[in-house]
């Protein structure tokens, strides 16, 4: 942990949208494997996206997809998630994570259990209705 940094979080209205970063050094962001979570306090952490360099693959659950995606800059290491239409229901502590993986499969089963070898501190998102 430590080495992934997250940013862009804040305490916003209801209805904006927000776009998180996760900065991280290149020989993690090489690991493949890269994935957004949220976790509210005595909460179950909870999935938001995830993507897979080697094939560009990605994926978002279906009860997101209509508001988060997620992207990344390769050359600058740098992981997004863009959130719109943003409600109450969406506050909470937002983390990115890393793992070295070797396909795109592999990187939707490791979501899915939230089994990564990397995470940043947490960025807060707040939304105020």
């Amino acid at each position: 942990q430590g080495q992934l940094v997250e940013s862009g979080g804040g305490s916003v209205t209801a209805g904006v949208s927000l776009k998180l970063s996760c900065t991280a050094p290149q020989e993690i962001f090489t690991q493949n494997c890269m994935a957004w979570f949220r976790q509210v306090p005595g909460e179950e952490r909870e999935g938001l996206a995830a993507t897979f360099t080697g094939t560009e693959w990605k994926h978002v659950p279906d009860n997101k997809k209509d508001r988060f995606t997620i992207s990344r800059d390769n050359f600058n290491a740098i992981l997004y998630l863009a959130m719109d239409s943003l409600n109450p229901d969406d506050t909470a502590m937002y983390y990115c994570a890393a793992r070295g993986l070797d396909s795109g499969a592999s990187c939707h089963s490791t979501f899915l259990r939230g089994d990564f070898a990397y995470w940043g501190q947490g960025t807060q998102v707040t939304v105020s209705s």
